[in-house]
């Protein structure tokens, strides 16, 4: 399945999109070596970028044709985060602007790992490139 857009670091991270519908996304992530933190677990960077990425996804499920950005994002680490992980997130409400979202990400037994809330600003995508670098209205999203 396609993000809908190149995400350059999420394609270096290695997430797979799995679900990308009515305003749910699902995201497999098998982290690598270097995504790891000094415990040998799964670093809150890359947990909050998949959390980011999950919510982001299930915002422009309903409105492919939109980009979204992140406003702000609350998040609780609950245990470490071991393996393959799975990012579950949820569309709670929309405005005609604003995306409310949740994402869960769960270890390969299962468990929560870590929760987020965030709030999206819908975008038009715009042209990037050489020559909207120096453009003020130029948004890079996702």
């Amino acid at each position: 399945m396609n993000f809908g857009v190149d995400i350059p670091f999420v394609h270096h991270l290695g997430f797979e999109l799995l679900q990308f519908d009515g305003g749910h996304s699902e995201i497999g992530y098998e982290p690598k070596p270097e995504h790891l933190n000094s415990f040998a677990v799964t670093h809150g960077g890359a947990c909050m970028t998949l959390l980011d990425v999950t919510m982001a996804t299930a915002a422009r499920s309903v409105q492919q044709d939109m980009g979204v950005v992140t406003i702000e994002m609350k998040t609780s680490f609950m245990q470490p985060a071991r393996g393959k992980l799975s990012g579950k997130g949820r569309l709670m409400h929309r405005t005609a602007t604003m995306a409310f979202t949740e994402a869960t990400i769960f270890d390969s037994e299962g468990r929560a790992c870590a929760h987020s809330t965030g709030t999206f600003k819908y975008v038009r995508r715009l042209p990037t490139g050489a020559k909207s670098v120096n453009s003020l209205n130029a948004i890079s999203t996702d």
